[in-house]
């Protein structure tokens, strides 16, 4: 069953009572089970939540995102204790080898590229040279095919000129706001399976928490590229609306395999 994802940008109360979340507003009053939720971003900084809610949520794996004051995720609580063989899956994780981690990295790195150019061929756009760079990722990725692939990619993707940056123009906040849910998506996943979030096959710097997250989200990317690319075509809005990023929070409910390429006749 998909999970459902629970968005208040709005003054709340959240508590629990019979497994059920209890959501009280000043429109609203509501109970949903806990089990159903996969899920709550908590955007308005004067909404409540109780402790034994939060526990409950933790402890059915449901992930917890906090907003700043600028409206966008900065911090998620996760379950610590989310699978039985933990203790073994650590160590599995830490004994890992270099060629073992390098071999890893290039599987990724091929799927995103091809999840790339599967993107480009639904929006009619070049994508062939994207299946060559496919072809020639070597292990660890030493010759950085994901780089050039992922210029070619930048450069077709919209119908306007575009850079991608971290902090650049529109449509960049769409984009980095969708892929700050799905980091948080795929670190509620890595917790639930019993692995350790830090510990990366190919990102590994040491200020950040989430290595694994970073390294397991690439592929799915495109997932957010193209929910971007529905906004600009459904809304007139270039600010990161409310509206928006109920919208963006739809890829949380995606199946991986939404990026189908048509049958060619």
């Amino acid at each position: 069953m998909i999970k459902k994802t629970l968005f208040f940008s709005k003054k709340c109360a959240l508590t629990t009572k019979d497994e059920q979340l209890v959501i009280k507003s000043e429109n609203r009053d509501a109970t949903i089970p806990i089990e159903d939720i996969g899920f709550v971003v908590i955007e308005n900084q004067e909404a409540y939540i109780s402790i034994p809610a939060l526990t409950k949520l933790i402890d059915n794996n449901v992930g917890v995102i906090f907003c700043n004051e600028k409206h966008m995720p900065n911090s998620m609580l996760l379950n610590l204790e989310g699978h039985h063989l933990q203790q073994s899956l650590f160590a599995s994780q830490l004994n890992a080898s270099e060629p073992l981690k390098k071999q890893l990295w290039q599987q990724t790195v091929k799927i995103k590229i091809k999840h790339q150019a599967q993107h480009l061929q639904l929006l009619n756009k070049p994508f062939k040279v994207l299946n060559f760079h496919e072809s020639k990722v070597l292990s660890g990725d030493t010759d950085n095919r994901e780089g050039v692939a992922a210029a070619h990619y930048w450069k077709h993707i919209f119908d306007f000129d575009f850079k991608r940056e971290r902090y650049g123009d529109y449509p960049n906040l769409f984009l980095n706001y969708g892929y700050i849910i799905l980091r948080a998506a795929v670190a509620r996943a890595i917790s639930g399976s019993g692995l350790l979030s830090t510990l990366g096959i190919h990102h590994h710097n040491k200020y950040n928490a989430f290595c694994l997250a970073d390294d397991i989200m690439e592929p799915f990317r495109p997932m957010v590229d193209a929910k971007v690319i529905e906004i600009i075509n459904t809304f007139p809005d270039k600010e990161l609306t409310t509206e928006i990023k109920a919208e963006l929070l739809k890829v949380l409910t995606h199946k991986p395999f939404i990026l189908k390429i048509p049958k060619v006749l």
